[in-house]
C-alpha cells in the first residue's frame, strides 16, 4: 500500500506503479492529473482536441485545497508564489455605483468574515497565468501530449482490463485507465451512464481582459478604476438584482466580467466573442430600478474589439455515476461535474479531483484500478454536489444582495468560503480514509450512509439528490436556496 502523504514527495519519491494512465483534455483537471499521475510513478499519455493548449481568459478564484500538493512541487510552489496577487485589495459596489464598502486589503476582509488572513481560502488569479505554469511544468517533464485527437467514443474492454479512446478519425488508444477530463461536452457521458447531453443554466458571462492602456482613452475610467496605496491590484465587486460584475485593475492589465441571463449569442467558447454595443444594450435591459453605474458602461464601451467573450454557463445535474461500468474511464473536473461561478469552486474542485485520483490508483495498484477509482468517487461525489450547491446559494447572495443588512454587517456581501472546502487536503484523506472506504464499498454501504471516515462536506449533511430546475424554480419565487442539514459554515 502507499506510503503516508503528509511531507514534501517530489517527483521520484515513489516506485513505478506499472499503471499506463491516458488523460484527455488539457484544462485545470487534465494538467493537475497528467503532473500528479506522473509523480504518483504512473506512466502518462495526454490527449488534446485541439493544436495547442488553451491558455486564454482573465481570472478566475483558486482555493487553499487545491494548492495543498504544491509542496511536493517546488518549482510550482515558486511560480505560483510569484504570480499570486499578495497585496490585493477589495472594494464594493451597488450595480449602480453606490460604493458599499470602502476599499480594504483582502486580509482585513477575511478578518472581518473571522477567517485568518494567513491562512487566506484562496486568491484571485489570472487564468493565463496559472495555465501556462502548469503546461511549463506538463513540458518539463517531457510528459506526451498528442494534438488534434477529438474523442468521439470512449470503450472498454473488462476481459482485457483495458479502457479505449476513440478519435475522429478512427484511431484507437488504450491503457489501463482514462480520465476524461475534457468538459462538459465529453463524450464519455454515454459510458459512465449519465445525463449524455448538458443543459443551459439560463445564464452566462460577459468576460473582457485587455491591456491596461486601454483605460487611458477615458480619463474617468481610468481615474475610477486606478489601483491603489500606490499600486497595488484592486478587485472590486459590483452587486445588482439578478447580476453581478467584478473588475480587477493590475499594472499590466484591466479585467472585467459581469454574470448575465442568457441572450442567445453565448457559447461554451473562449473565441466567443461580441461587440460592446450588444453588452451595453444588455445592461440597460436588465431588471431593477436604477440601470448601472454610467462608469461601469464606459468601462465596458472602451474595450478594444475582439476582447469581449459571451460565455454560457452548462449545467448537468450531479450524478454519483462517473465511471465507466468496469470502472476503466473515470471523469474529473468539469466533465463530472460543473459549476456556476459563484461557487468560486470549479478550478479547486477540478485540481481537487486529479490529486485524490491519482492518490487512490498509487494505493490501490496496477491490480485495484476499477476498486481505486469506484473509492476516488465516494471520496469526491457529496463534497462536490454540496460545492455545487454552495454556488446557488452564493449566486443568490450576489444576485439578490440585502444592502440593508449589508450595512449592518458587510459579511453579508460576501460569497460564503466554509472552512469544510478550503480546509480540505484531497492527498490525505485519499491516504488517511482508503482502506475504511475500501471495507464500506465491499460490505455494501451506500457513500451517503457512510460513518467511518470524516466528511469532508458540510458537518451533519445528509446527501439527498437533487436538481437545477428545482432550485431555479425556487429561485424565481423568491425562495431562499435550501442547502440542506449540516455545518455549512
Amino acid at each position: 500500500m502507499g506510503l503516508p502523504a503528509s511531507p514534501p514527495m517530489t517527483l521520484g519519491s515513489y516506485p513505478a506503479s506499472g499503471i499506463d494512465v491516458l488523460v484527455v483534455g488539457t484544462g485545470l483537471a487534465g494538467l493537475a492529473a497528467a503532473l500528479e499521475c506522473t509523480r504518483k510513478g504512473h506512466s502518462v499519455r495526454v490527449l488534446e482536441r485541439n493544436s495547442t493548449i488553451n491558455t486564454a481568459g482573465d481570472m478566475y478564484f483558486m482555493g487553499l485545497s487545491a494548492t495543498r500538493f504544491f509542496k511536493h512541487w517546488p518549482d510550482l510552489a515558486a511560480e505560483y508564489n510569484k504570480i499570486s496577487l499578495h497585496d490585493a485589495w477589495i472594494e464594493t459596489f451597488k450595480h449602480d455605483g453606490e460604493q458599499m464598502i470602502a476599499p480594504l486589503k483582502v486580509s482585513d476582509r477575511l478578518r472581518a468574515q473571522g477567517l485568518d488572513p494567513n491562512t487566506p481560502p484562496g486568491t484571485f488569479q489570472m487564468r493565463p497565468l496559472v495555465y501556462k505554469m502548469f503546461v511549463r511544468q506538463v513540458e518539463k517533464l517531457g510528459i506526451s501530449i498528442e494534438y488534434h485527437c477529438r474523442i468521439v467514443d470512449y470503450q472498454e474492454d473488462e476481459s482485457k482490463g483495458k479502457a479505449i479512446a476513440v478519435t475522429s478519425d478512427g484511431k484507437n488508444y488504450e491503457a489501463d485507465v482514462i480520465i476524461a477530463a475534457d468538459g462538459v461536452g465529453s463524450k464519455s457521458q454515454s459510458i459512465v451512464g449519465g445525463q449524455v447531453k448538458a443543459k443551459p443554466s439560463g445564464r452566462a458571462m460577459w468576460r473582457a481582459a485587455f491591456p491596461i492602456e486601454h483605460v487611458d482613452k477615458n480619463p474617468k475610467v481610468r481615474e475610477f478604476f486606478t489601483m491603489v496605496n500606490g499600486g497595488d491590484p484592486i478587485v472590486r465587486t459590483w452587486l445588482g438584482p439578478s447580476s453581478y460584475a467584478l473588475t480587477l485593475t493590475r499594472s499590466d492589465t484591466m479585467i472585467w466580467i459581469m454574470n448575465h441571463d442568457a441572450s442567445g449569442s453565448e457559447a461554451e467558447s473562449w473565441n466567443n466573442t461580441i461587440d460592446n454595443d450588444e453588452v451595453l444594450e444588455g445592461m440597460d435591459k436588465m431588471p431593477g430600478s436604477t440601470k448601472w453605474a454610467p462608469i461601469f458602461k464606459d468601462l465596458v464601451a472602451l474595450t478594444p474589439p475582439n476582447t469581449i467573450v459571451n460565455f454560457e454557463l452548462l449545467w448537468r445535474n450531479p450524478q454519483p455515476s462517473w465511471c465507466s461500468p468496469g470502472a476503466r474511464v473515470i471523469q474529473i473536473g468539469d466533465a463530472a461535474h460543473s459549476f456556476l461561478p459563484a461557487s468560486g469552486n470549479g478550478a479547486t474542485q477540478a485540481i481537487e479531483d486529479a490529486v485524490s485520483l491519482a492518490s487512490c490508483l498509487q494505493i490501490g495498484g496496477k491490480s485495484n484500478i476499477p476498486q481505486s477509482v469506484r473509492t476516488h468517487i465516494r471520496f469526491r461525489f457529496i463534497r462536490t454536489s454540496c460545492a455545487q450547491k454552495l454556488g446557488f446559494s452564493n449566486a443568490e447572495l450576489l444576485q439578490e444582495t440585502d444592502w440593508e443588512k449589508v450595512k449592518l454587517d458587510p459579511r453579508r456581501a460576501a460569497p460564503k468560503l466554509p472552512k469544510w472546502i478550503f480546509n480540505h487536503d484531497p492527498e490525505e484523506y485519499a491516504y488517511e480514509n482508503y482502506d475504511k472506504s475500501v471495507d464500506s464499498m465491499n460490505r455494501g454501504v451506500d457513500m451517503a450512509d457512510e460513518d467511518r471516515i470524516p466528511p469532508n462536506y458540510p458537518p451533519g449533511h445528509k446527501y439527498e439528490p437533487w436538481n437545477i430546475e428545482t432550485i431555479m424554480e425556487d429561485m424565481r419565487q423568491g425562495k431562499s436556496v435550501d442547502l440542506g442539514p449540516g455545518d455549512w459554515s
